[in-house]
């Protein structure tokens, strides 16, 4: 095993730079998610770790192992650098045997016959798929596939693990089953890893810690519950999860840890306990998770919250509970409740702790 450092990395395609100057260190034994949506550059610096892209600028090291340094003009390639990396499609070769594909690593390596078949039983064992060894890629289901091709990544035993979306391929059901298996085997292995996704619950369900990338630079890092619960900005907010934004006013400022009071775009008014302090008259943001909000009891509800008048604009049973599209003074809310709430329009209970406020208006949070 080894730890990761990657410091100034940056990549260009023509005039766009996909990976904008970050850095990061990923200690031993680590596992580490790069988040984000499409185009914000986590699969590209995955690819430069790797060596199959060469970055611009920067540093890579792996284990006091240098992989790239722009500045010394240092580029191993991706044969010299020992990195595992699982595709997102496995890329596992259908005229090869299960047995054969995980050798093929191995025999590239001209590591001794004995040797190979004790590391070949071994790794098949390790992910569960001895029984299959003489079977082919076309005989197996993809949950199948990608343990595969994870053993043949595994076999020759790298410093570092790479997996780019591994289960993106893979049925809703087929996923939930691979995530609680690979968690499982992250634990078993404790192997430095850096995992590659789009998908906010394999990033809080795997990670020892998320680093949430956007436009090429990082957002936050962190782990998974502070990611969820204590997001750097707007945009870390709104991707991980789902989150209420709604725009207000500060007409009672406070000092950081007091209540503050905000007056809504129709005149209502809550009190918030903002961790950072906003001064008076200025625009802010308050966002608030759908968990956190519930429908206000008739003639109560005020006690540790704020209750307001929302209009319904759209109920949904999504199984087990009924998720409800409100409007809250122009701003579009969704709460979550066990039994369609009666009525309309509704008072709804936002707690004094547990909102997010940030500074700026409704722009924030586009």
């Amino acid at each position: 095993m080894a730890d990761l450092l990657i410091e100034g990395l940056t990549k260009r395609f023509g005039g766009v730079t996909a990976v904008d100057n970050i850095s990061l260190h990923v200690a031993d034994g680590e596992f580490v998610t790069l988040l984000g949506p499409s185009g914000c550059g986590k699969s590209t610096t995955l690819a430069a770790i790797a060596g199959l892209d060469q970055a611009d600028g920067g540093r890579i090291e792996v284990g006091g192992t240098v992989y790239f340094d722009a500045a010394r003009g240092i580029y191993r390639p991706p044969e010299a650098r020992s990195c595992g990396l699982v595709f997102q499609s496995y890329a596992l070769w259908p005229h090869m045997t299960v047995a054969d594909n995980v050798a093929f690593p191995l025999s590239l390596r001209k590591v001794p016959g004995p040797e190979r078949r004790r590391r070949i039983e071994e790794v098949l064992a390790l992910v569960e798929m001895e029984r299959f060894a003489d079977r082919y890629p076309h005989q197996l289901s993809g949950g199948q596939q990608q343990r595969v091709a994870l053993a043949r990544t595994l076999v020759y035993h790298p410093a570092i693990l790479l997996l780019d979306e591994p289960l993106s391929n893979l049925d809703a059901k087929l996923r939930d089953r691979a995530r609680a298996w690979l968690a499982e085997l992250r634990t078993r292995l404790r192997l430095t890893t850096i995992y590659v996704t789009h998908d906010q619950i394999e990033a809080l369900s795997l990670s020892d810690r998320v680093v949430v990338m956007n436009g090429g630079r990082i957002a936050q890092v962190g782990a998974p519950q502070e990611i969820y619960e204590r997001p750097a900005d707007p945009f870390v907010a709104d991707f991980i999860g789902t989150t209420n934004f709604l725009p207000a006013r500060v007409v009672g400022a406070a000092p950081a840890g007091g209540r503050t009071l905000l007056e809504l775009a129709d005149g209502q008014r809550l009190e918030v306990v903002a961790e950072r302090p906003a001064a008076e008259g200025s625009r802010v943001t308050i966002a608030y998770r759908p968990e956190q909000i519930r429908v206000a009891p008739e003639g109560g509800g005020g006690e540790d919250g704020s209750v307001l008048s929302t209009h319904v604009t759209s109920r949904s049973y999504i199984g087990g509970n009924w998720q409800i599209g409100l409007d809250l003074a122009g701003s579009p809310m969704r709460l979550e409740a066990r039994q369609a709430p009666a009525g309309d329009p509704l008072r709804l209970w936002l707690p004094h702790s547990g909102g997010i406020l940030f500074q700026g208006g409704a722009d924030a949070a586009a």
